[in-house]
């Protein structure tokens, strides 16, 4: 059986996109392999065995075009008003919470935050088929 390990995204800036992945989902550095022309930078907490690998490019001085292919990385939480209203305190670039139905009947409960580098992330009340 397959198991997913990490999902990878290219990013501008290190300092940046690590400090905001530990800030938003606690996310620490597992990891850093510097290769010649790229970085690898793997970031994990302990809640979960899968990572975040970011990808730095030596060189790259333009913000990534996401193009219109990309979609999401999801993360669940405990407490989704909680995170919402932590989120909002640091600043962090967020959209509204939505509750959405389906068939009349809770579905789920979530945000979105975007990264520094414009990727969008979305943060789900844990529960049913998010856990």
């Amino acid at each position: 059986m397959a198991k997913l390990v990490h999902s990878m995204i290219r990013v501008l800036d290190e300092a940046r996109s690590v400090d905001f992945y530990e800030k938003a989902f606690g996310l620490k550095i597992a990891e850093r392999v510097p290769f010649d022309g790229f970085t690898l930078i793997y970031m994990a907490n302990r809640e979960t065995g899968f990572e975040l690998e970011l990808t730095v490019n030596a060189g790259q001085e333009e913000a990534y075009d996401l193009g219109n292919g990309y979609g999401h990385i999801a993360v669940s939480v405990e407490d989704i008003d909680l995170e919402y209203r932590r989120f909002v305190d640091l600043g962090l670039p967020v959209g509204k919470l939505v509750d959405m139905q389906y068939n009349g009947k809770p579905f789920a409960r979530f945000f979105f935050v975007t990264d520094p580098d414009g990727y969008k992330i979305e943060v789900l009340q844990r529960g049913g088929r998010f856990q």
